[in-house]
């Protein structure tokens, strides 16, 4: 398989501005999402894109660029689509770190975490509690080493266990992240774009 096509925020930006713009997914959770993402994105979480991609990928009828926050997850996604067939696709290099980073517009709504400082947060947790708590009971200690397993697993595979267990928690999810309403959203969009709204 070909290796991830990137385009950079400059080049996206004049996209965005021409008369035939990509389609820009943003595959972060919707809590991320709902912080701050780039005008006419559509939030298509990771996990959902994974398990509804055909149903998907049926309505990406143009250029495709996928977002996260720094390109992880975006490439990611960008293995997904192209294990479908889907050619299209591009990343935007640095995610939307590197697009709030050279001044581009974002909408923001409610702050919140993104999913990489959460696992950071609660392996951290559960390191240092467990490493405290091996005081009295030295066998806590191996939890510590398992989270530290799990971490190493994680950047070997590029996958994150823990990061997609939070990302199911109610705090990451938002109201409309659910597949019924991503394709409904995808769907409109296509009509309006070929005219038949």
């Amino acid at each position: 398989m070909p290796a991830p096509m990137a385009i950079d925020c400059q080049d996206l930006r004049q996209l965005l501005e021409s008369a035939s713009p990509p389609r820009v997914l943003d595959v972060r959770t919707p809590g991320e999402f709902e912080t701050a993402h780039i005008a006419g994105a559509y939030n298509v979480p990771l996990d959902l894109l994974r398990e509804h991609r055909d149903e998907i990928i049926r309505h990406l009828d143009q250029d495709v660029v996928l977002v996260c926050r720094s390109g992880q997850r975006a490439a990611q996604a960008d293995e997904t689509l192209r294990n479908a067939g889907l050619t299209n696709v591009h990343i935007l290099a640095g995610g939307i770190t590197a697009w709030e980073a050279k001044g581009f517009a974002v909408n923001r709504g409610v702050e919140r975490w993104d999913l990489e400082r959460q696992v950071r947060l609660v392996a951290g947790g559960i390191v240092l509690s467990s490493i405290l708590g091996s005081i009295a009971a030295p066998r806590l200690k191996w939890v510590a080493g398992a989270i530290g397993g799990g971490l190493t697993i994680a950047a070997l595979s590029n996958t994150c266990a823990m990061g997609m267990l939070l990302s199911k928690l109610p705090y990451n999810r938002g109201a409309s992240c659910d597949p019924q309403t991503i394709v409904s959203q995808l769907v409109d969009s296509t009509e309006k774009r070929g005219g038949r709204s």
